[in-house]
């Protein structure tokens, strides 16, 4: 490799990297902002932790899925959903039940209270963002969301880790301990 190509090379990483660590900056400083706080502060009225909400919001929109679709969808032990969804159960806003067509499997529903919960966070999600947007101009909020869908389009191309993928069975856990 000639010098002046390693040199286009390691100035393309360079800004590569800068985008990467610009963009991570803006993501944490948004999710940190008023606007989650807001968003969050119902949550924590009830108790309701982050892993918890998005499980919630998981199951009100895939209603009858199945405990390893949580898990696959979040990239995470079918052991770590079973707590959450312990803790959404004794909370009264999911229901787990037995597959008909599988009886080694469960599925959630989400109770009347975790959908008007869902709704409810929702609009305040909704209003919170809103309430930002029109501080910038139409132009600006169009290219926003044009970025954001190729990030989206982007990042749905990436493939998920061997690892997160076997981990994620769709039986249930034993009962009564180790067998």
């Amino acid at each position: 490799m000639t010098p002046r190509l390693a040199v286009a090379k390691s100035s393309r990483r360079d800004r590569s990297v800068s985008d990467t660590e610009r963009l991570l900056d803006l993501l944490n400083r948004l999710l940190g902002s008023t606007f989650r706080q807001i968003l969050w502060r119902r949550a924590l009225e009830l108790e309701l932790t982050y892993s918890q909400s998005q499980v919630l919001f998981h199951v009100e929109q895939n209603p009858g899925c199945h405990m390893g679709d949580v898990a696959r969808a979040f990239g995470v032990t079918l052991a770590a959903v079973t707590q959450v969804v312990d803790r959404l159960e004794q909370k009264r806003f999911l229901i787990r039940g037995d597959d008909p067509e599988d009886r080694r499997v469960y599925i959630l529903m989400p109770t009347r209270e975790g959908k008007d919960l869902v709704a409810e966070l929702r609009a305040l999600r909704r209003d919170g963002l809103e309430r930002v947007l029109v501080k910038i101009s139409a132009r600006t909020r169009a290219a926003l969301i044009e970025g954001l869908e190729a990030l989206v389009d982007a990042a749905s191309g990436v493939a998920e880790p061997a690892s997160a993928r076997s981990a994620t069975r769709r039986v249930r856990p034993p009962q009564g301990g180790v067998p």
